[in-house]
């Protein structure tokens, strides 16, 4: 089962990602991680520290001559900001000297942070509960999608809509167009409302606000069963929609056609089955299953379990708490009125969140598959996995 653990600070000396449940054998290219965390760092409305930070893994353990050994793959991401950062962020000493900060911004983990572990410097809050931390897991995702890729699953992600600005419905969903949005800075399909939204980024930095959105996912390729109905916590449709509401900022997760299909009839919902294979295979990676379904509204998931069709997963992000006009809060202790105080933040970090969305999605699944099909190398999930493909009657 894939499994990782991330650790560091975001101007602490660097980040850790260690990533356990890799089969040996598999083919490792640490330039494909690199390229995942340059993705993550480039998009419109970006702040100062994507200037600072380029980001690129140092691989620990794990590794050899290009392949897993099948024991934990450990990756190291320094801070280029810790050399400005190393008498405020010590790890040995008292702190002399050093002004703790009070107050709490209303949106982030500061406040409950605080209360929770007893700290009177909301830095020691901050620090981890930062976004930064992204990038370790973005890191680790790169790992899931080499598992992925080597059973054929691609992944996929892109912006739906940046504050009230929504691309066109044909964008929504589609395999080629999210692709295709590579090309824009702001990771949206459609030419039209990305330029409508760099407008409402630009807005948002001129009067000092930031600026939400939602981001969309799309994974072709899986093939059904992975996850569970029998309990609670091996749903896949649970497990999608706690990784992705595991990243900083997102409020709401969907799946398929979402909270739209609730004011809709059955049969205006539900994906209908017909025999043979489908037709439509210029969209989507479909498996050749002895069967079909001609509309994907449950977003390739039903009853907790993949169902051969295209995942299809959306995520909302909110606004970044952190405004450059600071918001109403109060002292740490003292409990008096205050300002929010200010941290180098994005206007708008929507484009960077589908590529940790991403990064999400490929863990969930990648652990799914090697739950099911697991094997102690790759030339053993690869015969394990064929063998299911052809008792499900894939040809």
């Amino acid at each position: 089962m894939f499994t990782f653990r991330t650790a560091g600070e975001t101007h602490g000396p660097a980040l850790v990602a260690i990533v356990e449940g890799l089969p040996a054998g598999m083919p490792f290219v640490r330039a494909a991680v690199n390229r995942e965390l340059a993705r993550r760092q480039v998009g419109y409305g970006r702040g100062e520290r994507m200037q600072i930070e380029k980001d690129e893994v140092e691989v620990l353990s794990g590794v050899r001559f290009g392949r897993t050994l099948g024991g934990p793959v450990a990756m190291l991401l320094r801070n280029r900001d810790w050399e400005n950062w190393r008498e405020k962020m010590a790890q040995e000493g008292k702190g002399g000297g050093i002004p703790p900060l009070t107050t709490a911004r209303p949106g982030h983990a500061d406040l409950g942070g605080i209360l929770k572990y007893g700290h009177r410097d909301v830095r020691n809050v901050l620090e981890r509960a930062s976004a930064r931390e992204t990038a370790a897991r973005v890191a680790a995702g790169a790992l899931a999608r080499m598992v992925l890729r080597e059973v054929g699953v691609e992944i996929a992600g892109h912006v739906v809509s940046i504050g009230k600005v929504r691309v066109s419905r044909e964008a929504e969903g589609c395999w080629d167009l999210a692709v295709t949005s590579e090309k824009s800075d702001l990771r949206m399909a459609d030419p039209v409302a990305a330029g409508r939204a760099a407008a409402v980024i630009d807005r948002a930095r001129k009067v000092g606000r930031t600026v939400g959105g939602t981001v969309e996912i799309i994974a072709r390729g899986v093939p059904p069963g992975l996850g569970s109905y029998v309990s609670w916590d091996k749903r896949i449709d649970g497990r999608l929609a706690q990784a992705l509401m595991s990243i900083p900022a997102i409020k709401g997760v969907e799946i398929g056609g979402g909270f739209a299909l609730a004011s809709l009839s059955g049969d205006a919902v539900h994906d209908e089955v017909f025999p043979g294979k489908g037709r439509n295979n210029r969209l989507f990676r479909r498996l050749s299953l002895p069967f079909h379904r001609k509309t994907n509204r449950a977003g390739g998931v039903e009853g907790g379990m993949t169902s051969g069709e295209p995942v299809v997963v959306r995520a909302a992000m909110k606004p970044i708490p952190t405004q450059a006009n600071p918001l109403r809060t109060v002292t740490i202790g003292e409990w008096k009125r205050a300002k929010a105080h200010r941290e180098r933040s994005d206007v708008c970090a929507v484009p960077a969140c589908s590529v940790v969305g991403e990064a999400m999605v490929a863990i969930v699944l990648a652990s799914a598959f090697l739950e099911k099909f697991g094997g102690d190398s790759m030339t053993e999930i690869h015969y394990n996995y064929s063998g299911y493909l052809r008792r499900i009657g894939c040809r």
